[in-house]
């Protein structure tokens, strides 16, 4: 027995074969890459800095170029900040970090160091690094930011080396970060 086929019907068969069989030069599909961290925003509050609003903006600036886990920003009016800086007749100093969201540092920008000739650039960043968690480094050379005024009163260098900016970025990797013993204490960078 003969059976006959209309050529529709064996061209939509033929169709449904190609389009259900995978082809053989087809990719497989790409795994979903992961997503990039979000960087932790911590807001910072110069309205008591005084004559070093300039300088705290500039030490901003340089945290914010050199790590990514992390960026500093302006607190607009009403906003709580993480960072309070203020200016004051002593020595620089400021509050271990690294302060999370909602908590609460304070920078207290010391007019001492500024009369004796120290950067007020560099001032700002060594302090700020203090609240994103670095301790103190001294005694250093210029070229470390944490070192402070162990630079020496001629040190303009208001960056943080290799080794300071990456463990600003491991202190904000992950919410569990481990603790320090020493966070939260008040470091008085007098030389």
């Amino acid at each position: 027995m003969l059976r006959k086929f209309s050529v529709g019907a064996v061209a939509g068969a033929a169709a449904i074969s190609l389009m259900a069989a995978p082809s053989a030069a087809a990719a497989p599909a790409p795994a979903t890459a992961p997503r990039p961290a979000l960087a932790t925003t911590l807001y910072y509050d110069a309205t008591q800095a005084g004559e070093f609003k300039t300088a705290v903006a500039e030490g901003v600036k340089v945290w914010n170029t050199h790590v990514k886990n992390v960026q500093l920003v302006e607190a607009p009016q009403g906003r709580r900040a993480e960072i309070q800086i203020v200016a004051d007749p002593g020595w620089p100093r400021a509050t271990l970090g690294p302060v999370r969201p909602g908590g609460r540092v304070t920078v207290w920008f010391g007019r001492q160091a500024v009369t004796q000739g120290y950067n007020t650039t560099r001032i700002a960043s060594h302090e700020l690094g203090h609240s994103l968690g670095l301790p103190d480094a001294k005694p250093g050379p210029c070229s470390s930011l944490m070192s402070g005024s162990t630079g020496g009163v001629s040190c303009a260098n208001p960056n943080p080396n290799a080794t300071e900016a990456a463990r600003v970025e491991a202190n904000y990797r992950g919410v569990n970060t481990p603790r320090s013993p020493f966070e939260g204490r008040v470091l008085v960078d007098a030389p």
